[in-house]
């Protein structure tokens, strides 16, 4: 275990610990009721008031899903259909192999979730501003896939869904369990189990020398809305790294971006999450996706054992040099 991994999983147990003995001291962190099917995101009182913690943060403690089968984008049939005209012409057979539907751990959609047309809330056309370099980039890499590992996403590869692609709604891998301790929100991801944790105690961000996969989160609390600034990416990893993403999956993140997300409780049993994008390399102007987060005392979140059970790398890689030596082996016959 490196030494980040224990660092991370140090805070995490310690966080748990300090939840725990606290409880009592709340007294409004009891198990909420499970939300009705009627209550919809965003429709909240505006005289409700969240329970606080020990030391004054909006309570937020708990397990919360974002099963939501709301398009990435809003449809777009001029692009759509010249993509799939790329696709064709990379995959003649039509080969489109992917998880069976019957794996999923979860509801496809939580009924309190109003209907939308897209995730992306702005620009209007729910469409993202991504300049045409970023998406041949990432198009040359969703060609290669068989070339290369380098050319896969970092999920793909076990290192890390990112930030803050790991909230986007994955279709499964779905909980998130976050932790309140003096000056901190720990976020417990399902998928690929990540700790992250976000300092709220007003302290400097780290210098530009420092970069990460997932940047350096700082965080602040306005009202019920915590408010997170992430900046020093390593920009080696994507924007979102899933198939749900649409025609983002792979979109290269760059060393400028900056994100700024808002997690905001409008009910006992919803947090509306959004962040805005800013990366001038990629993007020709910031853009922004939200999605609601509803709390579920009844999800259980299970190990994500990606390295012990990643089979695809391998056998894409393997079964492309079987195919290129099974071809060098007929053309050496004729």
């Amino acid at each position: 275990m490196t030494y980040r991994s224990m660092a991370s999983a140090a805070v995490l147990i310690g966080a748990t610990s300090w939840v725990l003995a606290s409880a009592s001291l709340w007294g409004q962190s009891q198990t909420p009721a499970k939300p009705a099917a009627s209550d919809r995101a965003g429709a909240s009182s505006t005289s409700w008031t969240p329970p606080r913690t020990p030391d004054g943060q909006p309570d937020i403690s708990g397990v919360w899903t974002n099963f939501d089968p709301t398009p990435f984008e809003a449809p777009d049939p001029a692009e759509d259909e010249k993509r799939m005209a790329a696709l064709r012409e990379w995959f003649p057979t039509g080969d489109r192999t992917g998880p069976s539907p019957d794996f999923d751990d979860g509801p496809a959609a939580s009924k309190r979730n109003v209907k939308r047309r897209s995730l992306v809330v702005d620009p209007p056309n729910g469409r993202v501003p991504i300049r045409p370099e970023a998406a041949a980039q990432k198009d040359y890499a969703l060609a290669h896939l068989t070339d290369s590992y380098v050319y896969h996403t970092p999920w793909e590869r076990c290192i890390t869904r990112g930030i803050p692609g790991g909230i986007f709604p994955g279709g499964y891998g779905s909980g998130y369990r976050i932790l309140q301790t003096p000056g901190y929100v720990v976020i417990q991801y399902e998928m690929i189990h990540e700790a992250r944790i976000i300092p709220v105690d007003g302290r400097p961000r780290l210098g530009p020398s420092f970069q990460f996969w997932n940047g350096d989160s700082r965080g602040r609390w306005e009202g019920n809305t915590l408010v997170v600034e992430i900046t020093n990416y390593n920009g080696k990893g994507p924007i979102a790294s899933n198939i749900a993403s649409q025609a983002m999956r792979g979109v290269s993140q760059s060393d400028v971006l900056r994100v700024v997300e808002r997690f905001t409780v409008v009910d006992p049993n919803t947090i509306n999450y959004e962040a805005t994008i800013d990366d001038p390399k990629t993007y020709t102007r910031p853009w922004t996706l939200a999605v609601p987060l509803n709390r579920d005392p009844e999800y259980q979140m299970y190990e994500y054992a990606c390295h012990e059970g990643n089979h695809a790398i391998p056998n894409t890689l393997g079964a492309a040099r079987m195919k290129e030596a099974a071809a060098g082996s007929e053309t050496s016959r004729r």
